[in-house]
């Protein structure tokens, strides 16, 4: 049996209990075909501020102090894999349209002395340094301190964090295509 959710416009059909309504953050933008999508979207508000809360803290602890949730991202993903990255691979691998945020990141962290540039030709990489190397260290042994042990994942729970991170890389997807969809209006 559906329950029906009363809001100004309409009256839509809920996949839960009475006594337990959906938690939205815009009961307005619920939709009869998927009340789920936005559970699903007030979660991931709630998530990705708990996450960027979360990789702040743990870069000032890793020492040092001031960091945007971006800037620290940006650090990381000049560590990995110890290869050199342009900007523009930069933008493109992390999801970020506007080159101006991670230019502004790389130049944060370059003044900081944990990420360096690179000249050849016209083209400029960037990499971290060696300092930049013991910060992203500090913050993987505080992580796995604070973080993988809190956790306590076993091979159940690991499969589901993986199971979500599928689901999360497939629903990027459908919002990118929806972005451009809504832009071409």
């Amino acid at each position: 049996m559906t329950k029906k959710i009363q809001t100004k416009a309409t009256t839509l059909p809920a996949p839960l209990t009475a006594e337990k309504p959906p938690i939205v953050s815009s009961a307005h933008l619920v939709s009869p075909r998927s009340a789920e999508m936005s559970e699903f979207e007030f979660g991931l508000i709630v998530a990705g501020n708990a996450f960027q809360r979360w990789i702040v803290h743990c870069m000032s602890t890793a020492g040092l102090k001031d960091l945007t949730p971006l800037d620290v991202l940006v650090l990381h993903h000049v560590t990995h894999r110890a290869r050199n990255k342009r900007l523009a691979d930069i933008c493109f691998i992390m999801n970020v349209e506007d080159t101006h945020l991670i230019n502004y990141a790389l130049k944060k962290l370059q003044n900081l002395g944990v990420v360096a540039s690179h000249k050849n030709g016209k083209e400029v990489t960037y990499a971290a340094t060696e300092l930049g190397h013991k910060h992203v260290e500090r913050y993987r042994e505080i992580r796995e301190s604070c973080l993988i042990n809190a956790l306590n994942a076993d091979d159940a729970l690991n499969r589901d964090i993986g199971e979500l991170a599928r689901l999360l890389r497939l629903l990027s997807g459908i919002y990118d295509q929806a972005a451009r969809s809504a832009a071409s209006l």
